[in-house]
């Protein structure tokens, strides 16, 4: 059994999916819940040697000031997925991890993101004092808790899409741009993996925003010997999408159009409702179908922010497809769940998959992990037994 000490870096650490993971892990640790949603619990990974979750230590990112114990307390309050008096057992937990969150970036998030951010945050910079200062606040979390390796984990809200073509693919042409804010083509999540790259952290982007997506950024992570995986964690309707979409194939069922229509109501839903930062998502979603069907039938992807729904998401997904003799039938799904509560379990189960790849001397992209993802690096594969196939394939290694 592993003993070494690891590091959880969460960016956008008050955020709904970071401090359920972080409420989470605290529970687990304390022995207050069980293991309900965590895969890497499930059977045939029994035999991994995974790291006790004793073992993990949280700091993190954040661009707010409100208190992560105030954060907690919506948990309890708006989306009643925590108990009271869980909130309080973990409570001197959550002031610990608290005094470990420094500043974020704003670099290049958009005007809603950065809308909602406090004063106080680091102004003036370029993006390589940006990256420096990041690295400064890994080294420091690492080397202050005797931490043998730190996983830093962007739960940030969804950035507008960054243009892709401007962004050079080597790593040598992409670092100098760093140094002149005017001419630097990524965002706050590219800078977010550059530093922990760079830094010889492992960087896993659970959003749809760029993060160490560009060929240069995976590239340092080679040079530097670590590892990253992402994009945009599979949840909820796109994970429906993966499971069902096959069945259509498999049985020979055209389909003609599908429709998948999403609303709630909590920070991502308000950051969403933005044209620009909705882009990212809906191209996220909405590219799997054709790739799974070999087709490209006509789709629409709508998210709609309402407030009052808070955390909890409701997706209402109709698939018209045509059967034999040509007649047309229709599936309807309703998706409904906790964004948060499906989000940080696999956050905290990626984690600790990371962590294990490096103790087997693993680098690059972690592609085992794509069952995790909607836009998976480095995986043509959308269909989600396959992709969780990877994953056992993985594990059945010595």
């Amino acid at each position: 059994m592993a003993t070494s000490r690891i590091g959880i870096w969460l960016i956008g650490a008050r955020g709904g999916a970071a401090t359920t993971a972080i409420v989470g892990l605290s529970a687990i640790q304390k022995g207050l819940i069980g293991p309900t949603g965590l895969v890497s619990h499930l059977p045939q990974f029994e035999r991994l040697d995974l790291a006790p979750w004793t073992d993990f230590l949280v700091g993190g990112h954040e661009i707010r000031n409100v208190a992560l114990t105030d954060a907690a307390m919506l948990l309890v309050t708006d989306s009643g997925t925590v108990k009271p008096e869980l909130l309080e057992q973990v409570g001197p937990e959550l002031n610990g991890i608290d005094k470990r969150i420094r500043p974020g970036t704003l670099y290049k998030v958009g005007k809603t993101i950065a809308s909602l951010a406090d004063t106080g945050l680091p102004e003036d910079e370029s993006p390589r004092e940006t990256v420096d200062r990041l690295k400064r606040d890994f080294g420091e979390f690492a080397e202050t808790n005797d931490l043998e390796h730190v996983i830093v984990v962007n739960l940030a809200s969804t950035e507008p899409p960054v243009d892709g073509s401007a962004i050079p693919p080597t790593w040598a042409e992409l670092e100098p741009l760093l140094a002149d804010a005017g001419k630097c083509p990524v965002s706050a999540s590219s800078l977010y993996a550059i530093a922990a790259l760079d830094s010889g952290c492992s960087y896993v982007n659970f959003t749809p925003s760029v993060g160490s997506s560009p060929a240069a950024i995976s590239e340092l992570a080679e040079l530097r010997g670590t590892r990253h995986t992402g994009c945009d964690g599979k949840t909820g309707e796109t994970l429906m999408k993966s499971v069902v979409a096959p069945m259509f194939a498999r049985r020979n069922l055209q389909v003609m159009s599908w429709v998948g229509h999403n609303i709630f109501g909590n920070m991502d839903g308000q950051v969403l409702n933005d044209p620009a930062n909705k882009q990212s998502k809906v191209t996220s979603k909405d590219h799997l179908l054709h790739e799974i069907l070999g087709y490209r039938p006509q789709t629409l992807v709508t998210i709609e922010f309402i407030e009052s729904l808070g955390d909890w998401k409701t997706a209402w997904d109709h698939v018209h497809f045509t059967g034999f003799l040509g007649v047309p039938m229709a599936l309807q799904f309703t998706w409904q769940g906790c964004d948060s509560i499906l989000a940080a379990p696999l956050v905290l189960d990626l984690v600790r998959f990371t962590d294990l790849a490096r103790r087997r001397g693993e680098t690059g992209l972690m592609t085992f992990l794509a069952s995790f993802f909607k836009s998976p690096l480095g995986v043509e594969e959308h269909r989600f037994d396959r992709q969780f196939a990877m994953l056992e394939d993985w594990a059945s290694r010595k």
